[in-house]
């Protein structure tokens, strides 16, 4: 479970980031930033922050309203950042998912001292000084809220994208490539926010 440690390491306001998206063939990478300001948040959200990857989507949905609800309250500035399916295609998407980091620190309303990025690169010439913590949504109360905040912002934004493609199931799949998708690829073909530099979209292109 998450804790204050890592930011408890530095002085100053302490950034947490984490992304959302790396592995869907569709839409863009979303990344998230945020600072906790005042640690005395409603209890709700410090009990039930972990890696958003092993929370249900109501768990996330309801700890994205906390978070957001904090915000209003000045308890904590938070940005979002996106890198486009074109930029990750022309980028790759390590360098896109940098981009989108980069684009949520831009977002908050006071700059950090350090960031706190989750995973095992950093970032050349990033917007602020940072270290990475490895599995840090599952390690950092920061990392953690931002890993949430990007997952459902990325999320509804794929509901979204769903009522302008609805045969690929992106409301529910999130992009990811599951049958529903395969098979909407097989009738229809790519829409305009595939990654084309992805192999399997790559190999579907090819095979047309």
């Amino acid at each position: 479970m998450p804790d204050w440690k890592y930011e408890n390491k530095y002085q100053g306001l302490v950034c947490g980031i984490d992304e959302a998206g790396r592995g869907p063939w569709v839409g863009p990478v979303a990344a998230g930033a945020v600072i906790f300001l005042n640690r005395d948040v409603n209890p709700e959200i410090l009990e039930n922050l972990d890696d958003s990857k092993k929370l249900s989507a109501k768990k996330r949905e309801r700890l994205y309203e906390l978070l957001l609800k904090e915000a209003e309250n000045g308890n904590l500035t938070y940005g979002i950042g996106l890198a486009s399916a074109t930029e990750i295609d022309e980028l790759n998407i390590l360098q896109a998912t940098f981009l989108a980091m980069s684009r949520a620190v831009q977002q908050l309303k006071l700059k950090p001292q350090i960031a706190l990025i989750d995973g095992n690169r950093l970032p050349k010439n990033f917007i602020c000084p940072a270290e990475y913590v490895i599995k840090g949504d599952a390690l950092s109360y920061s990392i953690s809220a931002a890993s949430i905040l990007a997952k459902v912002y990325r999320d509804n934004l794929m509901k979204e994208m769903a009522l302008k493609f609805p045969a690929y199931g992106f409301e529910k799949n999130a992009g990811y490539g599951t049958k529903q998708h395969i098979e909407a690829l097989k009738k229809y073909g790519i829409t305009s926010e595939h990654r084309k530099s992805y192999r399997p979209i790559k190999e579907f292109l090819n095979a047309g």
